[in-house]
């Protein structure tokens, strides 16, 4: 990732939690991403959040028992995770940094989370291959992702051919229901989830 777009998610800051799915404001929102992601995680999870935005998502895991480090390319971003998580009495850790590198060990976390952001990176195959080597050798693979009505995005198919490079297995789950969105869609939306 580059200056334009750390400067771009930069401006976007302010607004981004406007969104039902980014700010996670509505509790009915708030739950239905609750009840999709803690059953998936195991007790007391090293969770790597990469590309967490505002740390909608960090705070959510890191308020169950997690033990949660958010990466993002924006300051602004980080800024407000930091704010958030204080404001939650929660302690998850946050770091500037590109999520295609986050600045984390090889088989040091139980889980790499990501929402909405490998279809971003040029080569998301070898981005695909940095996260699986942070996982521990049972890790967990939770990408949230889509394929957009604007046409943006990647496929579950073409993830589900991506991650099948580096792991054996992945799961998809299509997320249709308005109660993770905060509205009708109509476009795909999936969690795929790879566990070895």
């Amino acid at each position: 990732m580059n200056d334009e777009t750390r400067r771009y998610w930069d401006e976007q800051a302010a607004a981004f939690d406007d969104e039902a799915d980014h700010g996670l404001r509505d509790p009915a929102v708030r739950q239905a991403w609750a009840d999709l992601l803690l059953p998936l995680l195991p007790a007391a999870a090293r969770v790597a959040d990469l590309g967490c935005g505002t740390g909608s998502l960090s705070v959510l895991l890191a308020a169950a028992g997690h033990d949660v480090h958010g990466v993002d390319l924006s300051p602004r971003m980080v800024d407000a995770a930091r704010a958030k998580a204080a404001a939650a009495g929660v302690p998850a850790r946050f770091s500037v940094a590109d999520a295609a590198s986050p600045p984390m060990e090889e088989s040091s976390v139980d889980v790499v989370l990501a929402r909405h952001v490998l279809w971003a990176f040029e080569d998301p195959g070898e981005v695909l291959g940095t996260w699986t080597r942070l996982l521990v050798p049972d890790g967990r693979l939770l990408l949230v992702e889509g394929r957009w009505s604007t046409v943006a995005g990647m496929s579950a198919a073409d993830c589900k051919t991506l991650v099948r490079r580096h792991r054996r297995e992945a799961q998809v789950r299509t997320l249709r229901e308005p109660s993770y969105w905060g509205k009708d869609i109509t476009d795909e939306r999936y969690l795929l989830v790879s566990s070895c």
